[in-house]
């Protein structure tokens, strides 16, 4: 893959990652949080192996790989990260959340060295991470009092973020034997039976309290079939290109979509302060990319040589 396609492909995951938080806005005045995601994942993985049996391609995990891959994503970056997050959610505001779940950019490193990967953690990459961070708590705009007083809320929160990370992490130097189709239709399966588990066992989670509206019905199919089967295809594509460290960094990107479209469709104004946040996050990514755009800028820059006279 081309580096420009690969970017192209990077900033369309993002939008598409962004608007769900649009998308996820509009389905909670109806449903339940974790019975949303859990059917969200369900819808997912059900047309993903009609697809794979139409074309004949239908799977079972067989080698170690296999089952390292589907399981620790299917389980934790999937369900667990979810059912944190919406459990955390419970006790502290969604700025604080989105504060924590920035974290994913700055804990993946220590973790991909703890698995000895072959990405390294530069000064540059360190410059992107503290201005990446930065900019999300400045758009988050937290209050200090609410940090302090919700520690149960923040610990959750902070374990959803380490269950995204650690996946991405181990995931990244396995070589599953399954298509890759096949292996995201059991990574999402296990995902939806994590999430049905906890429905079971979470107090105030129940499918008999959703209101299926037809704004609730479009915002699930948006997350299951965009968000989620073309979400997480493209991530994992993009994952083996980039490497979890890097690929990591569309934590700070995805805000700038999720501004846009809550601003477009749901009238949520843009304030300075995300503004502000933004410019953070442009000079992060700036700084992380700095070779790679350096050489590409000297590239299209300085003049071709002639060719040779005659």
């Amino acid at each position: 893959m081309s580096r420009y396609r690969t970017t192209g492909c990077f900033l369309l995951l993002a939008a598409i990652w962004g608007t769900a938080f649009m998308a996820t806005d509009v389905g909670l005045a109806d449903l339940p949080p974790v019975p949303f995601a859990a059917a969200r994942f369900d819808i997912a993985s059900v047309l993903l192996f009609a697809a794979l049996a139409v074309t004949g391609s239908l799977e079972r995990p067989q080698t170690r790989d296999d089952y390292v891959y589907v399981l620790a994503g299917g389980t934790l970056m999937i369900g667990i990260h979810h059912v944190f997050l919406f459990t955390g959610q419970q006790y502290v505001t969604g700025a604080v959340a989105a504060v924590l779940l920035g974290l994913v950019p700055v804990v993946t490193p220590a973790l991909t060295k703890l698995v000895s990967s072959d990405d390294t953690f530069t000064a540059n990459t360190g410059v992107g991470v503290v201005l990446g961070f930065t900019g999300v708590v400045v758009i988050a705009n937290p209050d200090p009092a609410n940090l302090l007083s919700s520690t149960i809320g923040i610990a959750l929160v902070f374990a959803s973020a380490l269950a995204f990370a650690i996946p991405a992490v181990v995931t990244h130097n396995t070589s599953p034997s399954m298509s890759f189709l096949a292996t995201q239709a059991w990574l999402m399966v296990i995902g939806a039976v994590v999430l049905h588990l906890t429905v079971l066992v979470l107090p105030g989670q129940s499918f008999a309290d959703a209101s299926w509206t037809l704004s609730a019905f479009a915002a699930l199919l948006y997350l299951a079939v965009v968000a989620g089967i073309g979400g997480f295809l493209l991530y994992f594509r993009l994952l083996d290109q980039l490497g979890p460290i890097e690929m990591s960094f569309i934590e700070y990107v995805i805000p700038l979509f999720a501004a846009l479209a809550g601003w477009i469709v749901l009238d949520q104004q843009v304030t300075l302060a995300t503004i502000g946040g933004f410019a953070c996050i442009l000079m992060g990514f700036i700084a992380a990319k700095w070779t790679a755009l350096r050489a590409e800028l000297r590239r299209v820059v300085e003049p071709k040589p002639s060719p040779p006279a005659d």
